[in-house]
């Protein structure tokens, strides 16, 4: 073979060019990238609300050694496991490090929230021989997308007197589904004539729950309605006024499924942003003894703003953080508390958006992020001027970096679309508001914040690899 040019070994020698990770993989561990898919695929099947992931994480949590943190008394020795639950909603893992907390920690944090249809207070009503449902949607949606696509209800009643009645309806192969409907084309030319964002109002959103009426009954107006309480009454045990103390969402119906020929792809709901909790869940359970104490932050509300006592700007991982402060003994807790953050490294574990060969135009190619080219690191997210967002430190995107090479994980730079096209934000502003040096790191998506989101299975692997070479380098 012709021998390369010094000009190219050059070029090969200082230039940076993203490489397929697949091309990093031996047999072996393709092989471990199908079967992580495949319980990946199982948690995004049955972790459809954030109230069910966290269950979900505690649950597998506890397999794995992990207690809640009540249940310790005094000082935790180096390799202690537990966890604290927030109101059901978001949580915090830990795993005590060599050093103390004073020396800083590592956390990778994420959020079990994703964009859905809310059941409104009043949902129900009838009209024209149809019960639907009202509903106010959640986090930034296409609404167009949501209409004829099989919706199932989950989520949680609690009665007047405190007791909590589960509803996920939809999912089994026996279950009814339920729908947003559409306007047949033959009908549809003035909507078809609107911009996209405009086609379909959000107050139009109703779900259709029931069309047969309750048995004649001369002075009851809404027999079908009525007939809809009435089986929910049988089945659920609550009357109307239960919907006002609900939390009832309207997700996709179905399991997450195989994408491609070649299965390289998962696609399903609710991937923004459970890829990043099921990965850094999976990474932290095989951390073992840390030097620094790890620090697993599943969070709520942060398509809204991560606002709320679940969300991220909630005093929640400071309360966990006073507490380990406090177990350690030493120092005042509101110090310990402080310089615990002030030497925090975080990774914001958030998904971007990978370029879209049919919607390029949108996208800085040189600067967007490729399905299959490992885990992506964003230095900042934002809108236009950088607007809402915090901007990771040279030094610790570099100490990333490093550590992501010298472990033989894939990885890549990326920013959200052109500059001014939109933008967008994650949890890392709030965690570096706290003092801690933090970068965004997550899988890259197709059709993001859709009811059918696309992940490359190595690009999840690479994440599972990066949060665990984080917490606690291979040797």
């Amino acid at each position: 073979m012709k021998e390369a040019s010094a000009g190219k070994k050059l070029f090969e020698d200082l230039a940076y060019r993203p490489k397929p990770a697949w091309d990093r993989l031996s047999s072996e561990e393709r092989q471990r990238v199908f079967a992580l898919a495949e319980d990946y695929k199982a948690f995004l099947t049955a972790a459809k609300t954030e109230r069910e992931a966290n269950a979900l994480i505690l649950a597998e949590a506890e397999k794995q050694g992990f207690r809640p943190a009540e249940k310790f008394q005094g000082r935790l020795a180096p390799g202690t496991r537990l966890y604290y639950n927030n109101r059901g909603r978001s949580a915090a893992l830990v795993v005590i490090g060599r050093e103390p907390l004073s020396a800083g920690f590592r956390l990778v944090g994420s959020h079990i929230d994703s964009p859905r249809l809310d059941l409104k207070p009043r949902p129900l009503y009838e009209e024209e021989g149809l019960a639907l449902l009202k509903t106010h949607y959640y986090g930034g949606i296409k609404k167009y997308q949501w209409p004829v696509h099989p919706l199932a209800l989950h989520g949680l009643v609690v009665l007047a007197g405190g007791e909590r009645r589960e509803i996920r309806l939809g999912e089994e192969p026996g279950d009814p589904v339920f729908c947003v409907t559409d306007l047949l084309p033959h009908l549809a030319y003035e909507q078809m004539e609107k911009k996209a964002k405009e086609a379909v109002k959000g107050e139009a959103l109703n779900i259709v729950v029931g069309n047969i009426p309750y048995p004649e009954e001369e002075e009851v107006k809404e027999r079908v309605k009525l007939a809809v309480l009435n089986l929910l009454k049988e089945a659920y045990g609550f009357r109307e006024e239960d919907f006002i103390s609900a939390e009832l969402e309207a997700v996709p119906a179905g399991p997450a499924r195989d994408v491609g020929f070649d299965r390289s792809m998962v696609g399903g709901y609710g991937q923004d942003d459970r890829v990043s909790a099921y990965t850094s869940l999976r990474a932290l359970f095989e951390v073992r003894q840390p030097a620094k104490t790890a620090v697993c932050l599943f969070t709520d509300k942060e398509e809204v703003g991560s606002m709320g006592n679940t969300g991220a700007q909630s005093r929640f991982l400071e309360n966990v953080l006073a507490d380990l402060v406090h177990r350690q003994g030493g120092t005042s807790v509101d110090l310990g508390v402080r310089e615990a953050l002030a030497r925090g490294e975080a990774l914001s574990a958030d998904v971007n958006a990978a370029l879209d060969p049919s919607y390029q135009e949108v996208s800085d190619k040189r600067n967007s992020a490729l399905l299959g080219y490992g885990i992506n690191l964003s230095k900042y997210t934002g809108a236009r001027g950088k607007s809402g967002s915090s901007e990771a430190s040279a030094e610790f995107t570099a100490l990333v970096r490093d550590l992501f090479n010298r472990h033989n994980i894939a990885w890549q730079p990326g920013e959200l679309g052109k500059v001014d096209e939109g933008g967008g934000g994650t949890i890392a502003q709030f965690l570096a508001n706290l003092g801690m040096d933090v970068l965004d790191a997550g899988v890259a998506l197709l059709s993001m914040h859709s009811p059918f989101e696309v992940a490359s299975k190595v690009d999840v692997y690479m994440a599972y690899r990066a949060y665990k070479v984080f917490w606690e380098p291979e040797k």
